[in-house]
């Protein structure tokens, strides 16, 4: 079970490496200009090489993350209130107000992350814990990066196993509720380890790491440890890659530029089509795209 853990999750990570490579390497560098004063002002000369810009985080309200959305709004031409474009006006007196227009835009794309969800369980076949986790997940990798996200979950899974088999050695029994909060004391500590050895990892997405993130991750741990303790290990292993594997697609459609300016730039068309979408979907009765793959030699006899 081990083995089958190990080189399920460093798969999963190593998948989310190259993600995250492919999305920063689409980040804008230094412009030359910039190069040449930082190292005019500067009282030693160095080599000066272009430095990534900081990574934009919709969850968080910064300048990287803020402000194109702001020009993208403050571009747009408004046509009459009724009836194609009233969200359209809620959304720029919204913003005007001082709601951050990345809240706005994650607000309008989670539906549509939901409906790939939906639609990737209900007509691919991919399973996973629920709908909510996969898309609270996502968001988690738009916030820590998903390196990071799935790093921190593999040591609160790490932490939380081996603080269960230390209970089940010692033959220490407690019952379900005190003893999934005796986990999450020990999954604490385990994640304080990980944030006092920062320092050491230089890693800025950890550094910068907050407390929403942890506690999804805390969340679908438990259910991995539910599913470990009902079921089998197998199972659990199999549910959680699936529910990274949705994760990481959805934190790719929350990232994708187009779509989060589609979304807010037309959020009537945006939030129609997705519930048409989520409508359609739910009026098909058939076989999953997996079970036709499954049973393909019964099917063609």
């Amino acid at each position: 079970m081990l083995r089958r853990f190990l080189l399920t999750f460093s798969g999963i990570l190593v998948c989310a490496l190259v993600l995250q490579s492919a999305v920063f390497a689409q980040s804008p560098t230094a412009t030359q200009e910039e190069i040449e004063e930082a190292t005019a002002s500067s009282t030693v000369l160095e080599h000066a090489t272009p430095t990534p810009s900081p990574r934009p985080d919709l969850t968080q309200k910064t300048e990287e993350s803020v402000e194109p959305l702001k020009a993208l709004l403050d571009a747009q031409e408004l046509g009459p209130l009724w009836p194609s474009n009233p969200i359209k006006y809620a959304i720029r007196g919204a913003v005007d107000a001082g709601v951050p227009p990345n809240t706005l835009v994650l607000l309008l794309m989670l539906p549509g992350v939901a409906a790939f969800i939906a639609g990737a369980r209900h007509l691919v076949g991919l399973r996973g814990f629920g709908i909510f986790l996969p898309a609270a997940l996502s968001v988690v990798f738009v916030a820590t990066g998903p390196v990071v996200g799935i790093g921190l979950f593999l040591v609160i899974v790490f932490v939380s196993t081996l603080a269960r088999i230390t209970l089940r050695k010692f033959k220490v029994k407690l019952q379900y509720l005190p003893r999934m909060a005796l986990l999450l004391h020990f999954v604490v500590i385990g994640i304080l380890l990980v944030l006092f050895g920062a320092p050491l990892i230089r890693r800025p997405d950890l550094a910068n790491v907050s407390i929403f993130p942890v506690l999804v991750l805390v969340l679908l741990a438990e259910d991995f440890s539910r599913v470990q303790l009902g079921k089998s290990a197998k199972v659990a292993v199999n549910l959680t890659s699936e529910t990274l594997i949705l994760a990481l697609l959805s934190f790719i459609l929350l990232t994708l530029k187009p779509i989060q300016e589609f979304a807010l730039l037309r959020p009537e068309i945006w939030i129609l089509s997705i519930a048409a979408v989520d409508f359609l979907m739910g009026k098909y009765v058939g076989l999953r795209v997996m079970e036709l793959w499954r049973f393909r030699k019964l099917i063609r006899g």
